[in-house]
């Protein structure tokens, strides 16, 4: 026989100030742990759509980066003659060679000094990029020492506008546009001309090349005769899985701290839902005794007050998850370890990180309302009448 959930409700209503009180607190922690993994999420989900699944990257063999790598002009002509890359409406190969180098620029209002990635490409890669949309002026022309700058650096840095002169490498660059890229990492970037960033940085090799293939599916194939051709020394990687993979060690190390501080602060909030429990537990001494008095089993007096505690963290959940929401889209940045450069991000809340909170707050009121259901449901019948 079970104990109507009714009988949790009434109770609950009885106590606002200390069901409030404990629901709070973990509302506190479910925040921080929503917060701290949507900063991750969010890292994460600006990499990976960096990458399109239909192009391949090549690096130099051995290089896991494009700043580590280095490819010959006449490897890069090789690789565009191959039949399994896409050809344009020109009839050319879908193919950008770009060099790519980290610069210091200081951000707006004083803000400090950040790395910037500045990469040099052909204007064929807007097109060999998917999702690349001019959003103000134009592309660079040929020849000329003209530059396009992503949403997400133009946001933070200063001489950003069209028409505006940035200048790095001891060089002017007039800011001829500004490009969207779907809120991928290539929004933090500096787009010019591969022939002109060469001699500025005095390098005549690219660091990367990127093709689009004419048939996704057969990537596996094509990573095999890349990198089994002995006059090109490459390796290939799918350009989705290799911006995905930067990702991999900032994202492990922000979940393992949104964790960390959650459980800490998690800590706090079961004691707070001990206590609480603790307390309607004695106060609700006759009421026990009645309960089992009716014939009510220990177990559904456990059960009862398990579920109250639960439903204390679940309101509690709910109220974290509506603290948390207003972050949701809230553009940041951090350093990549895989460049050392910025990029800037947007906080993402997805429907399953807002269950993962629930489930937090849930396991915390079960935890926390465990032992004092227990000593509930252990209580003597006389025991029981006699308490309050």
């Amino acid at each position: 026989m079970k104990i109507p959930i009714i009988y949790n409700l009434r109770s609950l209503r009885q106590r606002p100030v200390s069901t409030l009180t404990t629901a709070l607190g973990m509302a506190l922690v479910v925040a921080v742990f929503i917060a701290m993994t949507a900063l991750a999420s969010g890292f994460r989900a600006a990499l990976v759509s960096t990458g399109s699944p239909e192009n391949v990257l090549v690096l130099r063999k051995g290089a896991q980066q494009e700043m580590n790598s280095g490819i010959g002009r006449q490897n890069a002509s090789i690789i565009g003659g191959f039949p399994f890359v896409a050809s344009g409406a020109d009839g050319l190969p879908m193919l950008s060679p770009e060099t790519f180098v980290v610069v210091p620029l200081d951000r707006r209002d004083q803000g400090g000094m950040a790395n910037v990635v500045v990469r040099g490409v052909n204007q064929r890669a807007f097109e060999v990029r998917k999702g690349i949309t001019i959003t103000a002026g134009r592309v660079f022309n040929a020849g000329a020492r003209e530059v396009v700058v992503g949403s997400a650096f133009a946001a933070r840095f200063p001489n950003s506008n069209v028409g505006d002169v940035l200048r790095f490498a001891e060089t002017d660059w007039t800011v001829v546009g500004q490009f969207s890229a779907g809120g991928s990492a290539f929004e933090s970037e500096v787009w010019g001309e591969n022939e002109q960033f060469m001699p500025v940085f005095r390098g005549q090799i690219f660091q990367s090349v990127t093709f689009r293939m004419k048939d996704p599916a057969a990537f596996d194939g094509i990573k095999q005769t890349l990198e089994s051709d002995p006059r090109l020394t490459l390796d290939a990687f799918r350009e989705r899985d290799f911006y995905a993979n930067q990702s991999t060690m900032l994202a492990t190390i922000l979940n393992f701290i949104a964790v960390f501080i959650a459980g800490i602060m998690a800590i706090g909030a079961v004691f707070g839902a001990v206590n609480t429990m603790y307390a309607a537990v004695a106060s609700r001494g006759p009421e026990i005794g009645v309960l089992l008095t009716l014939g009510f089993p220990p177990r559904s007096v456990l059960a009862s007050f398990l579920i109250e505690s639960v439903l204390i963290a679940a309101i509690g959940g709910a109220i974290g998850c509506l603290i948390a929401l207003p972050i949701n889209g809230l553009v940041t940045s951090t350093t990549n370890w895989a460049s050392f450069s910025e990029v800037a991000f947007a906080f993402r809340i997805t429907p399953p990180l807002l269950v993962n909170g629930m489930i937090f707050a849930v396991v915390m009121g079960a935890v926390g309302g465990f032992f004092p259901a227990l000593h509930a449901a252990r209580q003597e019948v006389a025991d029981a009448l006699r308490a309050g």
